[in-house]
């Protein structure tokens, strides 16, 4: 890891600023450099101490680690532009939350063997330098994908970061990723988005009707909070799984929807005790 002495932050967010705020704890005689097409993240991030300096994507040939925290959309048409700007030494790591069109994107890339597609399972809802936490990876899982397409050499230097801070590994193929991650993830966003859009619209009509929400509402709804920059490329790449899961979802409400009418209360009582059983699945992850 002392060989990480120059690293740079592409994207100065959530992630991206809270990775910096760890490696510069774990690191510390590293130098972190930010770079992000918002200047006004760029001086952010230096008044609150996440990053140590500023920097432009010409600079990246110093860099012994970089770190991509950017749009997904855009991270498949920056990606093969950073592998070409880095030293053979540098290790390029992608952090966004889907995998497959990134992988494939350099998968033919002569620097291929420089690069380790990554998701570190952990957020909140919010974003931006301010949003950047120390301890957001501690004890969270992170996905690794493709790994024997990375140099040893440099996967060894970069378990060990995971390792320090501290973080569970687990290996998935990228488009298995994507499709499990529609589902976890992916789904439970547009549910939010969509639920908190419902009583917004109900809301023009019934002022009163916030007045009468619970925690339930709010840990309901929370995630509709997200950033929809950050959102709608994830919907726009993992498009076909996101769409699979949709389906599925709509279906399930359909169905709960014709029970209801029905009237058949019995139905509704198992449909919701045996989902139940999500109680203890959950139980096992934490």
């Amino acid at each position: 890891m002392e060989d990480f002495k120059n690293i740079f932050i592409l994207g100065i967010g959530l992630i991206g600023g809270s990775l910096s705020r760890d490696l510069k704890r774990i690191l510390p005689g590293s130098t972190v450099y930010g770079v992000d097409s918002n200047a006004d993240h760029l001086d952010e991030a230096i008044g609150l101490g996440v990053i140590d300096h500023s920097s432009r994507f010409e600079a990246l040939s110093q860099a012994d680690l970089v770190i991509l925290s950017i749009p997904v959309d855009q991270a498949n048409l920056f990606l093969p532009a950073v592998l070409d700007a880095v030293a053979e030494n540098a290790l390029v790591v992608d952090v966004g939350s889907t995998k497959g069109s990134v992988c494939d994107a350099v998968r033919n890339h002569p620097k291929r063997n420089q690069f380790l597609a990554a998701h570190p399972i952990a957020g909140t809802e919010f974003s931006g330098p301010s949003a950047a936490i120390e301890n957001l990876f501690k004890d969270k899982t992170m996905i690794l994908c493709e790994v024997e397409q990375t140099r040893e050499d440099l996967l060894d230097k970069a378990m060990q970061i995971f390792k320090a801070l501290p973080m569970q590994i687990r290996y998935m193929n990228p488009h298995s990723h994507d499709k499990h991650i529609a589902y976890v993830s992916h789904l439970s966003h547009i549910s939010s988005f969509m639920l908190g859009k419902t009583v917004i619209e109900k809301e023009k009509n019934e002022k009163d009707i916030f007045d009468m929400a619970g925690s339930g509402f709010a840990s309901t709804v929370r995630l509709a909070k997200s950033n929809p920059a950050t959102w709608t490329p994830i919907f726009k790449e993992n498009k076909a799984n996101v769409l699979e899961s949709l389906t599925e979802y709509i279906n399930n409400l359909t169905h709960f929807k014709n029970v209801l009418e029905a009237e058949d209360y019995e139905e509704v009582f198992n449909e919701m005790h045996n989902t139940n059983h999500i109680k203890s699945i959950l139980k096992g992850l934490s």
